[in-house]
């Protein structure tokens, strides 16, 4: 899996395993350029064996898309929302960083996460009518269960209103048990 977010990052992988050069796959991706996506990924994947991440590195090359991401900064994630959302969403990780200040908020999957040393702690989601809290860990739903009445849960992720007042103690709380949850495993 490419961990750089640059689409051509997955294009020596590409020619090694479907043996031919990339110039040949934007020659075939020429040849389909009116169909829609879905039946560009499918043309790759079922004519050609592709996976899907090549088809989609492919694809969305082809059709200018050269990244994956499309924020770097939280600011920049924040941008589109209104101020309620973005004052909320700077509440929750100030909660946590004022608790634990090496703790710092960066951009994975086009979402802020916060990060303790080098380890997701977790991250967030902004919705239309709510915020997704998206804790990293093992079963952090269910451990914090009877703390997290008041909120709608889904399998990963706590939903809070989008004009939530932070409980800093639940969130502290969660980055807590990640942070202990990491320091228990054993090195790899």
């Amino acid at each position: 899996m490419a961990t750089n977010p640059d689409r051509s990052s997955y294009f020596p992988a590409i020619e090694k395993k479907y043996g031919q050069p990339m110039s040949y796959w934007f020659e075939q991706m020429d040849e389909i350029s009116d169909r829609k996506y879905q039946e560009q990924i499918d043309f790759l994947r079922e004519n050609h064996g592709f996976s899907q991440a090549h088809a989609n590195a492919v694809v969305m090359y082809s059709r200018g898309s050269t990244s994956a991401r499309r924020v770097n900064t939280l600011d920049e994630y924040l941008a589109p929302f209104d101020e309620t959302k973005r004052s909320t969403v700077r509440a929750i990780f100030a909660a946590v960083t004022s608790a634990y200040p090496t703790a710092e908020v960066v951009i994975a999957w086009n979402h802020p996460m916060l990060k303790f040393d080098g380890q997701y702690i977790f991250g967030v989601s902004v919705a239309k009518n709510h915020i997704l809290i998206a804790p990293w860990g093992n079963d952090m739903i269910g451990r914090f269960r009877d703390r997290l009445t008041d909120y709608k849960l889904n399998k990963k992720t706590i939903q809070v209103p989008v004009d939530w007042t932070p409980d800093a103690g639940l969130l502290c709380d969660l980055a807590a048990a990640r942070i202990a949850e990491l320091e228990a495993a054993p090195e790899a």
